[in-house]
């Protein structure tokens, strides 16, 4: 589904944000990508969908390059941004079906699906308020909803925990293996490690833009008496500190 190969991107002053990055993104699977602040987890993603161009190496998009192709990127991949998406004016029910239209999906198909999403998510209570009356998590989470209302082959999730609740977390959690069990391919983005470590297939551990763990969440913990939040601090120092690169 998606194979980077090599990927190093540059910014001003020799800041290395991602640095010879190799990895393979599968369909049917979910794949975590973990790395303190600062590790170039959403520089990587913006690089996939177009919105950075890299300074080296290679991406392939089910065969395609998003680099060259940034409109093709676009409509082969659905992708949940970690800033809060703008809301101003509209309902939850409303963004989410203009995104699904804007998406190519029939107004029926759409509208449905919609109502699913906000029910399944447990925001149904929250579908016709104004956006400027809604908590962060609900925000969020309608972010999400519109990121998949009309899923391309890879959806990418940058932070879709954020904010919210520990009982609408779990449907989140959900939401995200049904997306693989369709035969998506899932790039999650999060620092809620113990949590995701029941969700995603396949770990991939940056720290100061380099891959340095990757494997299924078994592999890595094996022959430790820990999970993958210990491993995970293991192997970047407990980092997390802020950096230059996002």
């Amino acid at each position: 589904m998606l194979h980077i190969d090599s990927l190093t991107k540059v910014y001003r002053r020799g800041v290395r944000a991602n640095d010879d990055i190799s990895l393979d993104v599968d369909a049917g699977r979910v794949t975590g990508l973990l790395g303190h602040n600062g590790a170039g987890k959403t520089t990587l993603l913006h690089q996939v969908v177009g919105l950075v161009r890299p300074t080296s190496g290679r991406i392939r998009l089910l065969g395609r390059d998003p680099v060259a192709d940034p409109a093709y990127a676009r409509s082969a991949c659905s992708f949940q941004p970690q800033s809060q998406a703008p809301l101003t004016g509209v309902t939850p029910r409303q963004a989410i079906e203009i995104v699904g239209r804007i998406r190519g999906g029939r107004r029926g198909a759409v509208r449905k699906r919609t109502a699913g999403l906000l029910a399944g998510l447990g925001i149904e209570e929250w579908a016709d308020a104004p956006a400027e009356r809604l908590s962060g998590g609900v925000r969020r989470l309608t972010a999400f909803c519109m990121a998949i209302v009309e899923p391309g082959r890879l959806v990418m999730l940058d932070e879709p925990t954020n904010d919210v609740d520990p009982v609408r977390r779990r449907l989140l959690w959900a939401q995200i293996r049904s997306l693989a069990a369709a035969g998506h391919a899932v790039v999650l983005v999060t620092h809620n490690i113990a949590e995701a470590e029941r969700t995603i297939d396949r770990v991939v551990v940056l720290d100061h833009g380099r891959v340095v763990a990757a494997g299924s969440p078994a592999d890595l913990a094996a022959g430790r008496d820990t999970g993958l939040e210990e491993v995970y601090i293991g192997l970047t120092g407990g980092n997390d500190s802020a950096t230059l690169v996002p």
